[in-house]
């Protein structure tokens, strides 16, 4: 089964009241690990790899490392073991968030694609 790491403090992917996984880049039949916040979305990659997929959200709290720093990192990961990033999508209500995410990742793409 594909993984979707779904990156947000508030939003419960298995909440019952949203489609959450119409954000999937994966689609919905995916094994999901929600993670709250920057560290411990660093630390399950450097644990178990990449995922299959990857939904951000860009504000994780108050005072803390954002979506958008998450995405940053992933980008350098990606760079160090010479690997593309997985296929992701984007939930956050913050537009400005939002575009600055995927603006990151496909110049990155677009970055790797020229090489």
């Amino acid at each position: 089964m594909k993984v979707l790491i779904w990156l947000d403090d508030m939003r419960d992917p298995s909440d019952s009241r949203m489609d959450w996984l119409a954000y999937s880049p994966i689609g919905r039949k995916v094994e999901v690990v929600w993670l709250k916040d920057y560290h411990k979305f660093r630390n399950w990659i450097m644990q178990n790899g990449l995922p299959d997929g990857i939904c951000f959200d860009h504000d994780l709290g108050e005072d803390t490392p954002t979506g958008h720093d998450c995405a940053k990192w992933l980008v350098n990961y990606c760079l160090d073991n010479k690997v593309s990033p997985p296929v992701w999508s984007s939930q956050s209500a913050n537009p400005v968030g939002k575009a600055n995410i995927n603006r990151l990742l496909r110049n990155f793409i677009s970055s790797l694609e020229k090489n």
